[in-house]
């Protein structure tokens, strides 16, 4: 008979055999634009205190200079670029990992977890290499919707690769075969840069609070904006410049990168969390907590655990 262990950590664990491949499925770790593996590694070591094995595609900053080959394509500059080949060095290293970590498994099923732009690239991945081997993807703080088009002032940053993934790739549907997690971060308001704006602009919203879930339903950007005015900082427009050119519109709550209207996926479990930042790069696990960071994992943590 086998010996059987518990890894335990706050609420949740997986069960681990001497003998056999973890019950928990092994997750895949996509990393967001210009980061690379090594962001990641704080991030594993607190899935692995829950028994949670994971292999992060091997990406470095200097691979992300790849992506400018897109200059010499036609479609850059239309705006019209599709993912492959511009992006097939990135598609490769996913499938390297996939395969990896399929071999830390019984049944050859996975996990994905996109972070930012890792996210969209994991459905386009999934749409590219196919669905079997996948169970349930996960994505932290991904801006999955394109910015809207003939919005003053908003430049599309990805170049029309959004737009191709809400065209071509398959839909989200959550189901117990293969589920989405859609994960968004509520850290700060962003400001017009001009002007007076109609926000709500408390410094960071803590932490602890507790999280709000929409399943399968997609908030309206009218439906954020409904706050009283306070005074606005220069901090707030320059975040709500950048919320602008994902989503068109400043004055919004996101993760400090990515809008919360732009991080849920129709079709999907949608969850904001209160506090949380964007990045592993500039995060701090106590002020300035990210989506790995131990006390916001431990919240989205068990749709992993199986």
């Amino acid at each position: 008979m086998a010996m059987v262990s518990i890894v335990e950590c706050h609420r949740y664990s997986c069960t681990i055999s001497s003998h056999s491949a973890p019950s928990c499925r092994p997750a895949v770790i996509l990393p967001g634009l210009g980061n690379n593996s090594s962001d990641y590694d704080k991030f594993r070591v607190t899935l692995k205190e829950y028994g949670l094995p994971t292999v992060a595609a091997k990406v470095s900053r200097v691979d992300w200079l790849r992506n400018a080959a897109g200059l010499v394509d036609p479609n850059y500059w239309r705006g019209t670029l599709s993912p492959r080949p511009v992006l097939d060095w990135y598609l490769k290293r996913v499938d390297d990992a996939v395969r990896e970590a399929k071999e830390l498994t019984q049944d050859g099923n996975v996990s994905l977890i996109g972070h930012s732009a890792g996210g969209w690239l994991a459905r386009v991945y999934m749409e590219e290499f196919g669905l079997s081997n996948i169970s349930l993807l996960l994505t932290l703080g991904t801006p999955h919707l394109p910015p809207p088009k003939d919005s003053r002032g908003v430049f599309d940053q990805t170049r029309g690769l959004l737009c191709y993934v809400e065209r071509h790739c398959s839909k989200a549907v959550y189901t117990p075969q293969l589920k989405y997690v859609c994960i968004a971060g509520r850290y700060i308001q962003g400001a017009s840069l001009i002007g007076n704006s109609n926000v709500n602009l408390p410094s960071v919203i803590p932490v602890d609070m507790e999280p709000s879930i929409a399943q399968a339903i997609v908030p309206t950007i009218s439906d954020i904006n409904n706050s009283p005015s306070r005074d606005l900082t220069m901090r707030a427009r320059f975040v709500g410049q950048g919320y602008k050119q994902v989503c068109g519109q400043a004055d919004v709550w996101g993760d400090g990168v990515v809008p919360e209207v732009s991080a849920h996926l129709k079709g999907a479990l949608n969850i904001t969390l209160n506090g949380v930042y964007h990045s592993p790069i500039g995060s701090d696990d106590e002020l300035r907590p990210w989506y790995g960071s131990p006390i916001v994992v431990d919240k989205w943590i068990h749709h992993l655990l199986v």
